[in-house]
């Protein structure tokens, strides 16, 4: 039923948490423009312009060829929508500074709430031009209109465009210029309202039409009159109804096809959006042309319905080995039946304080209610265990019975599960983006925890008083076998313990000193290493190849990679219609699920990696596809930014710092932002000659521009459609550089001059790709992490080997993305870690009226530590991001047991009971109940640890730091609580021994004089 959408009023289903990430990104092309040229007139000008904005973080900027795109990252406590309005302000002002040509910048906010959930593959027998126009009318067009849709994107598509191409030699010829043939197409081709016809009794609209309504009709443009002939345009170039020059392409499964990128809107319910697009695409399919089909090759719904599929079944199995702990304790159906009660209960009511935070069901949040289902049901077992003893022990009905145990445990329920809860209110102090997605967690987590006490204080009681049922002797069931043997052999233990105290304190100091000793054993990551049923092969071929000679070698690596066992599908896209970089491909194989290709994906990305190494002449990597992109930060694990001023030198150092890390174990896939030089043909202006001739820089590059890239100069309407008219070179013409001496620009003196008069052409190579941050030039290195190594080690390894690189000064290197974030989220923790424990210290002080005794129990803290690292280091796992939230959890679980321990001997003694006496009994009656909530958790956790499928890393990750810190740790703060409560009574009892001590010795000294008097001035 929560599977549902935002307006059904229910909890949205999404793959992460909603997040408000202040970061804003300034796109701006200048089509033909060279890197250094569009960063200098370009990039320079908007970093400086946007640098004044308030609260920024970081600026990072891209310059290619004709495009550039700077990323301003904000700091969180900046609001999105201020930061992005203030950068369209601040880009306003120097629009007017930007070169002619330049297309007007956009300014786009980062949602990650509006990235691709979904990828369409469209292919078939036709030509990819009519594909395109299928796809755009009959695809496109129908999903844009769904509910919860964003955009649509096409990549690898063929647009329609009109081409009028010259031919160079009659141009020559006839001595006209580009730029009268531009303004001729421009200024004939054209409708312009004329007004209106005012008659006595009504009115006539004038329009003047001057619209070419077929495209061999621009041919018949007159260019201009030479001897009172007209030179028309069809003398000197061909009007072709054509297409936009390929930049990209895309082939699903060898077939040629294109790709649609569906975006979902900010807000949208992921799972609603791709099922609305799925049964869309069900209606569009028998209407498709023959030949043609439309296919699904990714969606994020596929993820989240397979993790929400494990995160049910893990809640169901949990809850039934969790209610099996409690009949093997009681042997008694009903109480059985009464404690299961609270967990279903727990969870759907979580749901709608989640529905009011505004929280969605997203992979965090679900894993917050799996880990809650073996601790929501604590406290009912801890009332329901009290209730069943006054029943079987002292006689009790049932309805007094209630009364008279919830009030007994009240205390101890009350200050375990408030401390528990205070225990995630840290998790918001952790800084950055994982600050924010942590926090639906840990307060999903603290709702739930809520919500178990209320239902163990109000539903648990009531169903006791009517359901617990005694039988013969006044007692509902007979003390089990199962119970019996396990409460002699504590007792004994436990006598001994208190013989033998300091053999316990040293036992357990000795337990506290082995941390940093296991943390050797245990390395560290970021997140374990998981698998999402999909990867990509990323290749960057050398600079100045072709589309076609890229595509050419794409299909080599596509041939091979579909022989991989266990590929479901596989999607190819080669060049970017973003960038217009087509030195890149992407490979994305899509694998069938785990228990049918019988192969892991670790296993196939490695293969992927040794099929790579054989063509030495490309870059390629082989990753796992981010969860959000658009952000501005890397998706590699390992990143690493060299800056400095001058790109030479960061180029030498860059190659030290490859090699560098190309030497450490575990670092696979080191590619190298920094291109080797793209071949130019650089035309270099004669200023001096152009300034005799009458000739104008800015007309010089605008005539290159149309020649080899062309120029929109007008418009053509084709029914509904408007399409560019785009004025160039004939073909054959633009792949000969002595084309340019033919080609004239216009003379402020002569009319038309050759451009060989004016300008040099040589070769040479420069920039493919320029990047900076904050306003600084940088070469950026990536690498991914091979499988079986911790982030942490290997990152710690590379910072090793860069420190001994001799930088010059001004230039330094540094990790960055995944990296770096990793360190910021180990510093959050740690923070976390320390806020945690002295919220759980104020509590409990609160709750006892004591600071003596939140220190008894916190005792059990340090303990936990030694064994969630043996727990990590049995099963081969890293101290990560999850495993520390797992370390988190295990701090509030494990001092519930000293609480009941510490509450029940505080109250016995205050009964009059002696105190080594209390001890005794007070923590052989808390047994049962203590052993029943861990064993419960620990059950809680099985399905988790042992359970299968896509994410399954992630959660045996942390379920295993619960599951086996707390049961190690079970013995020994069983055996450490009471002997440290001893130990600090006695102090107590030493020091209220001295204190009296003093005030005898203060009356001796002051015969007559008042104790407290002599005490007060002492």
């Amino acid at each position: 039923a929560y599977v549902a959408d935002a307006e059904s009023g229910l909890v949205v289903v999404d793959l992460l948490p909603r997040t408000d990430i202040p970061v804003v990104s300034v796109t701006t092309t200048l089509p033909g423009a060279g890197p250094e040229e569009v960063e200098s007139r370009v990039t320079k000008v908007i970093e400086e312009a946007v640098n004044t904005v308030s609260g920024i973080d970081e600026i990072y900027s891209t310059t290619i060829e004709g495009f550039s795109r700077v990323v301003i990252l904000f700091r969180f406590e900046r609001g999105l929508e201020e930061a992005a309005q203030d950068v369209r302000d601040k880009i306003g002002t120097v629009v007017a500074e930007l070169p002619e040509g330049t297309d007007p910048p956009v300014v786009e906010k980062f949602d990650p709430d509006n990235t691709p959930v979904m990828f369409l593959a469209v292919s078939g027998s036709r030509d990819l031009r009519e594909l395109t126009e299928i796809a755009d009318k009959q695809v496109k067009q129908a999903i844009e209109s769904l509910p919860g849709v964003g955009a649509v994107d096409i990549i690898g598509g063929r647009q329609r465009e009109v081409q009028v191409l010259v031919d160079p030699r009659r141009l020559e010829a006839y001595g006209l210029s580009l730029r009268d043939v531009a303004l001729a197409l421009a200024s004939e081709n054209s409708e312009i309202p004329g007004g209106r016809v005012v008659q006595e009794s009504s009115e006539t609209m004038v329009r003047t039409l001057g619209r070419v309504e077929r495209v061999a009709e621009f041919e018949d443009i007159v260019v201009t009159t030479r001897g009172g002939a007209p030179i028309r345009v069809g003398d000197v170039a061909r009007a072709v109804d054509g297409i936009v020059e390929p930049r990209s392409l895309s082939r699903y499964n060898g077939r040629n096809g294109l790709t649609l990128r569906v975006r979902k809107q900010s807000g949208a319910n992921t799972v609603s959006t791709v099922e609305a697009v799925t049964k869309r695409l069900e209606q569009i399919r028998p209407g498709m042309p023959a030949g043609v089909e439309v296919s699904i090759t990714r969606d994020q719904a596929r993820f989240i319905r397979m993790s929400q599929a494990e995160v049910q079944k893990h809640l169901i199995v949990g809850a039934l080995f969790a209610s099996l702990v409690v009949f093997l304790f009681m042997g008694n159906w009903r109480a059985t039946l009464i404690s299961a009660v609270a967990i279903p209960c727990s969870v759907i009511a979580t749901f709608t304080l989640m529905k009011l935070l505004g929280f969605t069901i997203n992979w965090l949040t679900l894993l917050a209610l799996t880990l809650a289902v073996g601790i929501v049901i604590d406290d009912a077992i801890v009332v329901l265990e009290n209730i069943f003893r006054f029943v079987e022990e002292k006689g009790m009905k049932p309805m007094e019975a209630a009364r008279a145990a919830t009030e007994e445990v009240g205390l101890a329920v009350s200050a375990t599960t408030l401390s528990l809860v205070v225990v995630f209110a840290p998790v918001a102090f952790i800084p950055g983006v994982m600050g924010q997605f942590l926090s639906s967690f840990g307060l999903t987590m603290a709702g739930s925890i809520l919500v178990s006490l209320l239902v163990a204080f109000t539903l648990t009681p009531m169903l006791c008083s009517r359901f617990l049922v005694p039988t013969g002797g006044g007692t509902i069931s007979r003390e089990g076998r199962f119970f019996r043997p396990i409460d002699r052999g504590y007792e004994a233990l436990l006598h001994w313990a208190m013989r033998h105290r300091w053999v316990v304190v040293a036992l357990a100091l000795t337990t506290v000193a082995s941390i940093p000793v296991l943390g050797g054993f245990v390395g560290t990551s970021f997140v374990p290493e998981d698998e999402r049923g999909d990867f990509e092969v990323n290749i960057k071929t050398p600079p100045g190849w072709s589309l076609a000679r890229t595509d050419a070698f794409t299909r080599e690596i596509e041939a091979e990679m579909r022989e991989f066992p266990g590929i479901e599908h596989l999607t190819v896209n080669v060049g970017s219609h973003e960038t217009e970089a087509v030195t890149e491909a992407k490979l994305v194989a899509v694998l069938q699920p785990r228990a049918e290709r019988g192969v892991s994906q670790h296993v196939l990305m490695a293969r992927a990696r040794e099929l790579l190494r054989r063509y030495p002449e490309v870059r390629g990597s082989v990753d796992e596809p981010p969860a959000m992109s658009g952000s501005g930060m890397r998706a590699a694990p390992i990143v690493y930014n060299v800056q400095g001023p001058d790109l030479e030198v960061l180029e030498e150092i860059s190659r030290q710092v490859r090699d560098a890390m190309t030497a450490v174990p575990g670092v696979v896939d080191v590619t190298v932002g920094s291109e080797p030089g793209k071949p130019e043909l650089q035309v270099s202006v004669n200023r001096a000659r152009a300034a005799d001739l009458g000739v104008g820089v800015a007309d010089v590059a605008m005539t290159l521009r149309t020649i080899f890239a062309g120029d929109v100069v007008t418009a053509f309407k084709d029914g509904t459609d408007l399409l560019d008219v785009r004025l160039r070179v004939d073909e054959p013409y633009r792949a000969d550089a002595a084309t340019l001496e033919r080609m004239t620009v216009p003379s402020t003196r002569l009319g038309q001059v050759r451009l060989d008069n004016v300008v040099e052409v040589g070769r040479g190579t420069g920039p493919a790709q320029i990047d900076r941050r904050n306003r600084e030039r940088q070469i950026m290195l990536e690498a991914n992490l091979a499988s079986g190594y911790a982030l942490g080690d290997v990152l710690t390894e590379v910072d090793r080997r860069i420190a001994r690189i001799d930088m010059p000064a001004g230039y330094h290197a540094a990790v960055t993305g995944m990296g770096e974030m990793m360190r910021e989220t180990q510093e959050g923790f740690q923070l976390a870690f320390l806020l945690s424990v002295i919220f759980m210290y104020m509590v409990l002080a609160a709750q006892f009226e004591s600071f003596l005794h939140p220190i008894t129990i916190l005792l059990s803290l340090p303990l936990a530590i030694p064994f969630a690292l043996v727990s990590l280091w049995f099963v081969g796992g890293t101290l990560n991001l999850f495993s520390a939230l797992g370390i988190l959890l295990l701090f509030g679980v494990v001092k519930k047991n000293s609480i009941l321990q510490i509450d029940h001997t505080i109250g016995l003694r205050a009964a009059g009971m002696p105190m080594s006496e209390a001890i005794i009994q007070a923590n052989r009656e808390r047994l049962r109940p203590i052993l029943m909530t861990t064993i419960s958790l620990v059950a809680g956790m099985i399905p988790l640890v042992f359970g299968g499928g896509e994410g399954a890393a992630t959660n045996r990750s942390i379920g295993v730091v619960v599951m086996g810190g707390q049961s190690l740790c079970l013995l020994i703060t069983l055996l450490i609580t009471p002997v440290a409560y001893s130990l600090f009574e006695d102090l107590k009892d030493w020091w209220r021994g001295r204190r009296v001590a003093v005030r005898e010795s203060i009356a001796d000294e002051a015969p007559g004089a008042e104790p407290a008097a002599g005490l007060a001035g002492r």
